[in-house]
């Protein structure tokens, strides 16, 4: 990035922004990735000066570096649903385009919960602050967003036709930071770069897919935002999708983003929906004992925290191939795994020695410890033939002597080129509100809804397990 630009982050003081902007900018500034010249501009409520926001950061603002870096750091006070704090917010980019003695590019990042995103698309429509300081907005302003986009098909709908309203589509970027894992990179690498991998991938050799999202924290002072959301929406429709669309794409024609990004949205769209009257048959909806008592959570809440789904994809290559996904907060440990259960398919020459009840895994994790796991079936030692699974594996750290750039470094990085390969577009958008709406509907139903308890640090209730085995199969974990 040589160019100076200015970064508006609404919702400064927040979490998002203290958790992973400022430290990821931090990061970028630190290898030299960032321009001489550039701005950051927090815009919240809290009544700060520029100095009090720079010491907003707690334990970064210890660092040796933090000194040269804070000096791009700058505050306007503001109330999202104010027009004041939008023209003020113009007097202050308007200086920077005269310091430079140029119009400076603009990025709005709403690092804010989804019910402010209207509010503040419409200042920035009404303001003009979203055509920058030249006449061709298009070249001068960006808008950031964060998951999740909308809570539902009509109001991802609606928010569609809202950014549309007032930016082009290359001017969105919708901000899904798994997109960014290096793992879930390599897995285009791994998958088209290797011959000895796609021949097998697909349903002649594939028994099913597994796909596990687990936190180990609770709300943690999040009760305000998850609350009404909701697991489904916060992670199914963004994270978990783009893990289904790394396993079931097929290759590209060119390594370009519009390709790529219409590789994924085949495949979401390919997602056989689970309708109204089946929600109970292949969905389980959990909650952890305990969420009712967070701060911020309604007593009588029957928001769920845990989520396991069954489903297919309607493709040649997954033709009647399961997959079965599960997501929870208070899980036993952190875990973002992809795991391909091969066909067990024992050699008559092994019959009486007996084989394992499962064969070969091909497991993609996500996090912690980025890399990839493959099982396989060796013979155990000692005079008698008798087999075992045993692992083969492939870690950055161990491997590169690095974990690969952090998520959001390169989410920002992206985003500063211009670069929309790893962000998702608006039909990728919309194909998987339709799958998750219908859902939400069947869920609404009360005699439909099925809200299950569990104890927490625990793999969900009884029924997640049901779900799997109802198949003769079993979780890996």
């Amino acid at each position: 990035m040589n160019s100076s630009f200015v970064m508006v982050i609404f919702g400064a003081t927040g979490d998002l922004a203290q958790n992973k902007l400022i430290p990821a900018l931090l990061s970028l500034f630190n290898q030299n990735s960032l321009p001489p010249e550039f701005f950051i501009v927090g815009f919240s409520r809290r009544d700060y000066s520029d100095d009090e926001f720079r010491d907003h950061f707690g334990e970064l603002s210890e660092k040796p570096e933090w000194s040269d870096f804070s000096k791009h750091l700058y505050y306007q006070k503001g109330d999202f649903s104010q027009e004041q704090g939008y023209l003020e917010l113009i007097d202050k980019l308007n200086a920077f385009d005269k310091k430079m003695g140029a119009c400076v590019t603009r990025f709005f990042y709403l690092a804010t919960p989804p019910q402010n995103y209207e509010t503040i698309l419409n200042f920035l429509q009404s303001s003009k602050l979203s055509e920058g300081c030249g006449q061709d907005s298009s070249k001068w302003t960006r808008i950031i967003i964060e998951k999740p986009f909308g809570k539902d098909l009509e109001t991802a709908v609606a928010l569609d036709k809202k950014l549309s309203e007032i930016f082009e589509e290359k001017q969105i970027f919708r901000v899904d930071h798994y997109l960014g894992k290096e793992t879930l990179q390599n897995m285009l690498a791994f998958r088209f770069a290797n011959g000895i991998f796609e021949p097998i991938w697909n349903k002649d050799y594939i028994d099913h897919v597994q796909i596990t999202w687990a936190e180990k924290k609770g709300m943690e002072g999040r009760g305000n935002f998850f609350d009404g959301l909701g697991l489904l929406r916060d992670a199914g429709q963004n994270h978990l999708m783009q893990l289904i669309a790394a396993v079931g794409m097929e290759q590209s024609r060119s390594f370009t983003k519009e390709d790529l990004r219409d590789e994924r949205a085949r495949v979401i769209r390919s997602m056989r929906f689970i309708e109204s009257d089946e929600v109970g048959k292949f969905t389980v909806r959990g909650q952890y004992e305990g969420y009712r008592s967070e701060k911020d959570v309604s007593p009588s809440s029957d928001t769920e925290t845990f989520v396991a789904l069954k489903f297919f994809l309607d493709t040649p290559r997954f033709e009647g191939v399961p997959f079965y996904v599960r997501a929870g907060e208070k899980m036993p440990k952190d875990e973002v795994t992809i795991s391909l259960v091969f066909r067990q398919t024992c050699h008559v020459l092994f019959k009486e020695y007996g084989c394992p009840e499962v064969g070969n895994v091909l497991t993609i994790r996500i996090q912690p410890d980025e890399g990839i796991y493959l099982r396989i079936i060796a013979k155990k030692p000692g005079s008698k033939l008798a087999l075992e699974t045993v692992n083969m594996h492939f870690t950055y750290e161990e491997s590169f002597k690095t974990k690969g750039t952090e998520a959001y470094e390169k989410v920002l990085i992206d985003i500063f080129s211009g670069d929309q390969m790893l962000f998702s577009r608006s039909d990728e958008l919309a194909s998987s509100w339709e799958f998750i709406t219908k859902i939400l509907n069947g869920w609404s139903s009360e005699a439909k809804s099925g809200l299950r308890f569990y104890a927490p640090n625990t793999w969900g209730p009884k029924e997640a397990q049901e779900l799997i085995e109802r198949d003769g199969k079993k979780w890996l974990s």
